[in-house]
């Protein structure tokens, strides 16, 4: 229902953006598929023990293909605000001394970010960096386990996004875009210990452990 919703809204913007549109065609609209190198977290405390199969002591997303969709508006001619959706249709694997297969899963990205493009507004080539904020979803999976089956529910996490990227115009309303892009999701955090302080006290110290994404991608662009 969220990705129906955001991709409606897209659709909407874009019709509004192609009836309003200027001539210096500040509104873009991307497509882009890419590779997806993921990791995911370990358990706290040493692995766990199952008999016949192993010890395992993490859980990790399976590298996959990526794909995802970009509205942006170019504020003035070299800063841009927007929202991007990106989703990886992957495996989820625990891993130690073997690994095994938990189930196919995606995981869905939902951004809004802010970009800088540097160059003049109408270079053929403009080299940028991006930073978001937002939301990763995993989604719910079906594990089978000695031939019966559990259903194992979705989560969603805050996430950041940044990336650096290259948009090349063949001609002013077409362009190309390469791009590698890392976000990282928090997942949780691990007590590690004590700290002690005469004036403050005591507290539990914690690692926070997040879920990262790595992704290499490349699309087009449509200037409105």
């Amino acid at each position: 229902m969220i990705r129906k919703t955001i991709l409606a809204t897209m659709v909407a913007a874009l019709a509004a953006g192609t009836a309003t549109a200027q001539p210096d065609q500040r509104v873009e609209i991307s497509g882009t598929y890419g590779w997806t190198f993921s990791d995911g977290v370990t358990s706290a405390g040493g692995g766990i023990r199952v008999p016949g199969k192993g010890t395992f002591d993490r859980v990790d997303p399976k590298d996959s293909g990526s794909w995802g969709l970009r509205l942006g508006y170019m504020v003035n001619d070299n800063s841009e605000i927007g929202f991007l959706y990106n989703q990886q249709s992957t495996e989820l694997d625990v891993g130690g001394t073997s690994t095994v297969k938990l189930g196919d899963m995606s995981v869905h990205n939902y951004h809004g970010y802010f970009a800088y493009n540097a160059g003049d507004v109408d270079a053929k080539a403009r080299p940028y960096f991006l930073f978001g904020l937002g939301a990763t979803q995993f989604g719910a999976l079906t594990a089978t386990n000695a031939g019966t089956q559990h259903n194992i529910g979705g989560n969603t996490k805050f996430s950041g996004t940044a990336g650096l990227g290259l948009k090349l115009y063949p001609s002013p309303k077409f362009g190309i875009r390469l791009e590698g892009r890392w976000t990282p999701t928090y997942i949780k955090s691990d007590a590690t210990g004590w700290w002690c302080d005469p004036y403050w006290g005591c507290y539990v110290t914690e690692k926070a452990q997040y879920s990262n994404q790595f992704e290499m991608s490349g699309g087009i662009i449509i200037r409105f």
